[in-house]
Parts: structure tokens; sequence; C-alpha cells
């Protein structure tokens, strides 16, 4: 019997769910890492707004592909009841691997942004630890809202 909760969901409950709890998460984060962005001292209050705004839309964007890059690529036919766990593994790959890139392209080459001194940076790679922090948090709170457990619980 399929269930509107849980674990017996349908993958189209589970990803409306995950979007959801997904665009919400991140527009909180959004919010709660810009002191790290000098945008913080040097931004009026409408660029912050615009930068919280924009970022949250690319933050979606990089969360519905990311799942569904790893649904394409690691699931089972019964997805949400089988392979949750490496679909939430390959998402939270693809997902940090993205934003180690575009924090990469935007800071270092275009210029887009840039990090305050507040900012924890990631040794090796350069990313700050918050935005890579979020590719973990975030996805990880939005499946397991969406599927009503823990995603590295899977349901043989």
């Amino acid at each position: 019997m399929i269930t509107k909760q849980g674990p017996l969901a349908t993958w189209i409950e589970v990803m409306r769910r995950y979007l959801g709890v997904s665009i919400a998460a991140h527009v909180v984060w959004e919010v709660l890492q810009l002191p790290l962005f000098t945008l913080w001292t040097t931004g009026t209050v409408r660029q912050q707004i615009f930068a919280v705004f924009h970022c949250t839309i690319g933050d979606a964007m990089i969360a519905a592909l990311s799942l569904l890059l790893a649904l394409a690529v690691f699931a089972h036919a019964t997805w949400p009841r089988a392979s949750v766990t490496r679909v939430y593994l390959a998402s939270l790959a693809f997902g940090a691997g993205y934003t180690i890139y575009s924090e990469w392209l935007n800071i270092n080459v275009r210029g887009s942004w840039a990090y305050s001194d507040r900012m924890p940076i990631v040794p090796v790679i350069g990313t700050g630890l918050a935005p890579l922090l979020q590719w973990v948090v975030v996805p990880t709170l939005a499946l397991w809202v969406a599927l009503g457990r823990a995603p590295w619980v899977d349901d043989r």
C-alpha cells in the first residue's frame, strides 16, 4: 500500500516534499551565512535581499538537479523504497562538487562575490566551510523530512 508519508511514499510525493523543505532551508541558510561574505558590510539592504533571493533560486536548481542526476544514475526502480542511501550519497556528492566549482569560479575567476574574514576556508580546496556544509546539511534535512526517515536507512 502506498501512503503519503514515510518509506512507502511515491517518488513524486518525496520529490515535492524534498524541494519544498530544501527551498525553505536554503533561504534560511543564505540569510544566516550572509555575514560570512563581504556583501554583508559593503552591500545595501537591497543588494543583500537580491543576493539571498538569487542564491536561493540557484540553490533550488542545484538541489533539484543533484537529486535528479543521482536518481537517474543510482536509483532502483522502486525508489524511494530501495537504493535510498546511494541516491542520498550521490546527491550530496553532486551538490558539494558543484559548490566547490561554483565557489572557485565566482570568487577566483569572475569576482562575483568574496568571503569576509569571518568565513572559515576548507584547506586544499579553498572553498568556504559554510557553503560546503550547506550541501550536506540542507539536502540531508530535506530528504529526511521528505522520506519520513533518515536518508541513510534503506527500506529493504
